[in-house]
């Protein structure tokens, strides 16, 4: 019978990409990682990794496993708070804080799923960027989890009493004016975007620092005609003919006309999405919540719709 703890394994290993950085999301050290995944080899009969001196990449049978894990998850995490809410028919109340993409263009779907009601969750939504919500978690902050997104690897700092789980990533694109003439699709490098006009976040900015790295390191230095932390306002901007802009994902669900996204492989960045959690406040519906969240932004994905 396989081991549920194994397939959790798994399902971080390949939304991650390493043993360590699965081992470091799931607080386990990379050597106990590789002993679950020689494990689940075993109890599957399957290859699910080559593994070499360097490296460990997941084999199309890993890949396809991974997915139905997800759902098979879901299912036993769903049956754990329905076996829950049978032993207590209250309502759980959930305080929750969240980002303006993630409310806007997430939550909505999961409100609005025929399962919600059977969930047994009062929620109370709290919308603000990351560094408010953090501090909603601290000693009387009035939050029980924060859904928040980080960038590169510095900005946030969170108290040593909430754990972190990993939600999903948010990708940026490269969005450029269709008044351009570039065609969706088309094959850009980023010495091609050097000498357009960029729209970029202000200087000082975690995120602007995060960029501003990311494009020095492919010998981008752009000539910047516009500056906005407003994603909706760079991509109405871009799509007036302005200029380029590095756009996530999720702000472009509802993006104008005129606009063109384009994937500039050395150009790579995401928002990585994760939930913080009281460590007291932790169960089965909870686990549910964050999972179906999961999932529908995984399905919202521009990159699994161009898969």
């Amino acid at each position: 019978m396989v081991n549920t703890v194994h397939l959790r394994t798994l399902l971080e290993v390949t939304r991650r990409g390493s043993f360590a950085a699965a081992a470091a999301n799931l607080g386990y050290t990379a050597s106990a990682v590789s002993q679950q995944m020689s494990a689940l080899e075993r109890e599957t009969g399957a290859k699910l990794f080559e593994r070499s001196a360097r490296s460990v990449q997941p084999t199309e049978t890993a890949l396809v496993m991974s997915r139905h894990a997800a759902k098979v998850l879901t299912d036993i995490d769903a049956l754990l708070a329905a076996t829950a809410r049978s032993q207590d028919t209250s309502t759980q109340e959930i305080r929750l804080g969240i980002f303006p993409s993630l409310a806007t263009y997430v939550l909505p779907r999961l409100l609005q799923a025929p399962e919600w009601p059977g969930l047994g969750i009062n929620l109370k939504v709290s919308v603000a960027e990351p560094g408010q919500t953090i501090q909603g978690l601290r000693a009387g902050g009035g939050l029980d989890v924060a859904l928040v997104f980080q960038v590169g690897q510095g900005g946030l700092a969170w108290p040593n009493t909430v754990s972190r789980q990993w939600i999903g990533d948010d990708n940026f694109r490269v969005v450029l004016p269709e008044s351009w003439g570039i065609r969706p699709g088309a094959s850009v490098t980023a010495s091609q975007l050097a000498e357009m006009p960029w729209i970029m976040h202000h200087p000082g900015t975690a995120d602007a620092t995060v960029i501003e790295r990311l494009f020095a390191s492919c010998n981008l230095h752009p000539r910047v005609v516009a500056y906005c932390d407003d994603f909706n306002a760079s991509l109405a901007m871009a799509g007036a003919g302005l200029g380029a802009a590095l756009v996530p994902e999720l702000a472009m669900h509802n993006g104008p006309d005129g606009i063109v996204v384009l994937d500039v492989p050395e150009i790579r960045l995401a928002r990585n999405i994760f939930a913080l959690l009281t460590n007291d406040r932790q169960n089965a519906q909870l686990g549910l919540f964050m999972d179906q969240l999961s999932l529908i932004l995984r399905d919202m994905s521009i990159t699994t719709r161009r898969a």
